[in-house]
């Protein structure tokens, strides 16, 4: 659990005081009940997941939990102290406002009232997508007003964060899971966190023993991203001839040059940082903002580069990207000479 306060601090003069937020701040994984449950950040599909579960749980605690959906941007007036009043039976209830970000004013201003006086045995889960609408209600949140919590779910931007959610869905199931089968599974499905999740699932579902890359590429080695990342492993390999025919293999499959390129650039661009590094694979890890398997690759692909050749292989992919997205005529042609040059390790 992670509380954040800023009490007993003052602005600087001349700068306006950020609101203190005195409520527990919590990931997606760690939401509990509470009388006011924020669940905030752009990431949707956790949010929803962190919603689900908190209803789940809800539901295992006592089954007649009666659950109510509220528009915060078509509200009607007291819609929300209606359906938080007192049953005839008095089951617990689950309410769940969507679009708080969009919210009209007359729910900002029912909202405000009602975390003055929250009901009894009533959960409200306010989602929250980001933006500056529904501020004031946001900060009375944060600042202690309800007695809530907040979920925070914000977008898994790094291939690191995505290697460990996937990692966490595998653990949470009690399967064993290779470092390479979870690369793969990242390669393939790093612009989709709910593909990502759906395939772990299929996985989880259908592996009966330990699941490895080949596993991943049975499954799922078509897709674009698979194939793009096979061609720039085997390129910065210095096997050229591979890179070439999985190039055009994955491209008479339907690839699109502008992946392949984002490939090769995640690729070096990780390369870049490591070169001339010093120390162990975590230490560079943290200091890099990489996971310790991404040094650990960098280094072994690495060996045999100089410098002028990375440069030179930049240089090369900032000019084929463009080429790809419409600057060039052929974008087969600038993919191939990338890959020749790649395959060098920079040199001529």
């Amino acid at each position: 659990m992670v509380v954040k306060a800023t009490a007993g601090r003052s602005a600087p003069k001349g700068k306006v005081a950020t609101p203190k937020t005195v409520i527990a701040q919590l990931a997606w994984h760690q939401v509990r009940p509470a009388p006011i449950v924020l669940v905030s950040g752009t990431e949707t599909f956790l949010a929803e997941r962190a919603i689900r579960q908190l209803r789940d749980f809800l539901k295992l605690e006592d089954p007649s939990l009666e659950i109510t959906d509220v528009q915060a941007d078509s509200y009607a007036p007291g819609e929300l102290l209606t359906v938080a009043s007192p049953s005839l039976f008095g089951e617990p209830r689950l309410i769940r406002v969507s679009s708080v970000e969009k919210c009209s004013d007359i729910f900002l201003a029912e909202a405000l009232d009602y975390l003055s006086n929250p009901a009894e045995d009533t959960y409200v889960v306010l989602r929250h997508g980001g933006g500056v609408r529904g501020k004031r209600l946001l900060e009375s949140i944060r600042g202690g007003e309800g007695g809530g919590i907040e979920v925070v779910c914000a977008e898994l931007k790094k291939d690191t964060e995505k290697y460990e959610f996937a990692s966490a869905e595998f653990k949470a199931a009690g399967k064993r899971v290779t470092a390479s089968a979870l690369r793969s599974l990242v390669a393939a499905f790093s612009d989709d966190l709910a593909e990502l999740s759906a395939a772990c699932q299929q996985l989880i579902s259908d592996a009966t023993s330990e699941i490895t890359e080949t596993t991943v590429d049975r499954y799922y080695g078509g897709r674009v991203e698979t194939n793009a990342f096979k061609v720039a492993d085997a390129a910065i390999a210095g096997r050229n001839g591979e890179a070439l025919l999985t190039l055009r293999h994955a491209l008479a499959s339907g690839s699109d040059p502008v992946p392949m390129v984002a490939a090769f650039a995640s690729k070096i661009r990780t390369m870049a940082k490591v070169f001339g590094a010093r120390g162990s694979s975590g230490q560079l890890a943290s200091t890099l903002g990489l996971a310790p398997w991404q040094v650990e690759r960098a280094q072994r692909d690495l060996r045999g580069w100089t410098d002028e050749g990375l440069a030179r292989c930049i240089e090369l992919l900032a000019e084929t990207d463009a080429a790809v997205k419409g600057a060039g005529r052929d974008p087969v042609f600038v993919l191939e000479r990338l890959i020749g040059v790649i395959s060098r390790r920079g040199h001529v």
